[in-house]
């Protein structure tokens, strides 16, 4: 048995730029975080040479193309694997909450698939493995930032280009700014069943009319790097995510909603500089920047949405367990 753990992440700024309906005109940005919050996969081989996928269902099925779990069977045919196995998947937050658990759950599931095999792969190969089963082989409007963070982990500033290619750069700065901008970021469940994919696909139609405010929310993905990298205040931070979240509302008008509206607004009246509704929009789990001496007054104000209690991630996919050998 193989069992791997890769994390769910936080885009503070970018997202939309990581689409090739952007990246084929200019280069993206998205400052992006892991966090310590997971997705557990379980592989293991299966006697009888079927297969048993057990996720919010449970699946028994003879051969690969018989599994309805788009991901796996897709996973399973990419990597030629015939021979029964069995597979199970569980997270520490819902699906479609606005934290990549799709990918996680991509990148989790390949690295696993691959330990079976024997084979070590690299982040910057599992991250474009996943890119490819959920962009190109099952045809998914997304773009490349969550691959990739689950993959690499940490705090990472990624470019996406022209060509395809994707750049992972670390963000390099003090421990203590790290420690006090985590120490900031507080998350709430809005709640709300997400249509992240009618949003993307609306959102990529639409690029073309749109490429100056992806353009601008790329630019302030460069300032919020600095902000961190050059010790600036770090309020600078919270202040740029406002800024970053006002343009993004402005792509697709289902990205939000009067609800998620009123929710951000009450965070800002309690004290919040910033924040973001977090994924492609529609609901899931809004993200605040707020002073540690007004954050239990924002708690007060949000005690109705249930609170996220997180940690920035420095480790991307990893394996965590191997078993089954014998001494």
């Amino acid at each position: 048995m193989i069992i791997t753990r890769t994390p769910f992440r936080i885009s503070f700024a970018g997202g939309g730029s990581d689409l090739e309906s952007y990246y084929q005109h200019e280069p993206g940005a998205v400052l992006s975080t892991a966090i310590d919050k997971y997705m557990y996969i379980s592989v293991m081989e299966r006697f009888g040479g079927t297969f048993r996928i057990s996720y919010s269902r449970t699946e028994l099925v003879d051969t690969v193309e018989q599994i309805e779990h788009p991901i796996v069977r897709e996973c399973l045919r990419s990597l030629d694997i015939r021979e029964g196995r069995e597979i199970v998947s569980m997270a520490d937050l819902p699906a479609e909450s606005g934290m990549g658990s799709s990918s996680s759950f991509t990148v989790g599931l390949l690295h696993a698939l691959h330990a079976m095999q024997g084979h070590v792969v690299t982040a910057q190969r599992l991250a474009e493995e996943a890119c490819r089963v959920e962009i190109e082989r099952l045809k998914e409007p997304i773009g490349k930032q969550d691959q990739y963070i689950a993959a690499y982990g940490g705090l990472q500033f990624m470019r996406f280009h022209p060509d395809g290619h994707v750049s992972v750069d670390p963000v390099i700065c003090p421990g203590e700014t790290r420690r006090e901008l985590n120490r900031r970021l507080l998350a709430f469940f809005a709640g709300g069943a997400r249509r992240a994919r009618e949003i993307l696909t609306q959102q990529k139609a639409t690029t073309p009319d749109r490429l100056r405010v992806l353009r601008t929310l790329c630019e302030i993905a460069f300032q919020l790097r600095d902000v961190l990298t050059l010790g600036r205040d770090l309020n600078e931070f919270g202040r740029l995510l406002h800024r970053a979240w006002e343009l993004k509302r402005s792509l697709v008008e289902s990205i939000s909603n009067d609800r998620i509206d009123q929710y951000y607004e009450r965070g800002l009246r309690a004290g919040a500089l910033g924040g973001k509704l977090l994924g492609a929009g529609g609901g899931g789990f809004l993200l605040f920047f707020c002073e540690p001496h007004l954050q239990a007054k924002l708690r007060q104000e949000l005690h109705d949405l249930p609170e996220l209690t997180f940690s920035m991630e420095c480790e991307g996919t990893k394996v965590i367990y191997v078993g089954g050998n014998r001494c």
